[in-house]
């Protein structure tokens, strides 16, 4: 018995291009109760804005961002609907994916992402996710519209799909170049203020001498808004101090961001280090902050900016964290009236 792909629509994240757009979805079904998450559940985004919201605990798919209500309750209602469709057949990918692995019991999870991203230079591009258990099960080649299966497991699955008779890769590739990328543009037309709002970073230096005569250097960057930056360490303002040390770019609740970077130094005084910050929200200026030995940051500060985000992150992780688990991604996408048709979603 093969496993069942659902080609409804999810998107996913894609690029870090500085004014790029992205839909994206994430489907997840769990094979048992008592994991403490709902049996099958969807979480949508914008960009890194979530837009709505569906779980089998409640049977209703809702707006989350309040410009999604843009949308009658009639989109809702047929949002619904679909969500109640993809439930069901998660319900079956599940149990059909615990039989390819000779599974009987336990919880686990079935994982789909689908993603569209419309690029500032206007160039396009997606990807389509499967995984299993927190390992990707397998993925689709946009490319060449084939299904690639990253598990033993999946052979049987994407031979099945890449099949003259299924061809579901060129139906999936048609869904992320047309369809996905419509719904992105209207979304954004939607929420254009808050995804475009441009919000100047703060930044923080500090350094802590080491016992090997080296200083590691930390340069916090903050409260800045969108998503892309990029931070460097420069030695004498011009030449570049390789990071060893880099945190990923982490949300705040406010919707702002905040990264870290660290370098590790010679303890000299005849240099001088300064953190270098290239955002959206600067124009053409770059953002540079010297560090001198004693302008250190407050550790209370710097716990209370670091706190704030574990939360945040914490909380988010719990949708997303069982497919990126082995390799790092990517936070579906809407279909319209006849991609909601049950006879698209390909069946065991």
């Amino acid at each position: 018995m093969e496993l069942c792909l659902l080609t409804l629509i999810s998107m996913t994240v894609i690029g870090a291009h500085c004014d790029s757009h992205t839909l994206r979805y994430f489907y997840t079904a769990v094979s048992a109760p008592g994991s403490g998450l709902p049996e099958f559940s969807t979480v949508g985004y914008v960009d890194d804005q979530q837009i709505e919201h569906y779980s089998s605990d409640t049977g209703r798919d809702r707006p989350v961002a309040p410009w999604m209500n843009k949308e009658g309750q009639d989109y809702w209602d047929r949002q619904t609907q679909v969500s109640k469709g993809a439930e069901s057949v998660f319900k079956h990918n599940v149990r059909t994916a615990m039989s390819h692995f000779n599974q009987t019991g336990g919880i686990h999870i079935v994982q789909l992402m689908f993603g569209c991203e419309l690029r500032d230079d206007g160039s396009i591009a997606g990807y389509n996710q499967i995984g299993y258990d927190g390992r990707e099960f397998m993925s689709l080649d946009t490319k060449s519209a084939i299904w690639i299966p990253t598990m033993n497991e999946a052979q049987l699955t994407t031979q099945r799909l890449n099949s003259p008779e299924e061809r579901w890769g060129e139906r999936n590739k048609n869904y992320l170049q047309n369809e996905c990328i419509e719904w992105l543009k209207k979304y954004i037309e939607y929420g254009r203020e808050d995804l475009e709002k441009r919000v100047r970073p703060e930044v923080k230096v500090w350094g802590r001498r080491q016992s090997d005569g080296a200083t590691r250097l930390q340069c916090l960057v903050y409260g800045f808004h969108p998503r892309a930056v990029d931070v460097r360490w420069m030695k004498n303002g011009v030449d570049h101090v390789p990071s060893d040390e880099r945190t990923p770019i982490l949300p705040h609740p406010d919707g702002t961001y905040q990264m870290r970077v660290g370098v590790e130094v010679p303890t000299t005084e005849e240099d001088a280090y300064s953190c270098h910050v290239e955002h959206s929200s600067l124009g053409e200026e770059t953002l540079n902050v010297t560090w001198e030995p004693d302008n250190g940051l407050s550790i209370i500060v710097i716990i209370a900016i670091v706190g704030a985000v574990v939360f945040i992150v914490g909380a988010l992780g719990v949708g997303i964290f069982l497919l990126t688990k082995k390799r790092r991604g990517y936070k579906t996408a809407r279909t319209s009236d006849n991609n909601s048709d049950s006879s698209n979603n390909p069946k065991a």
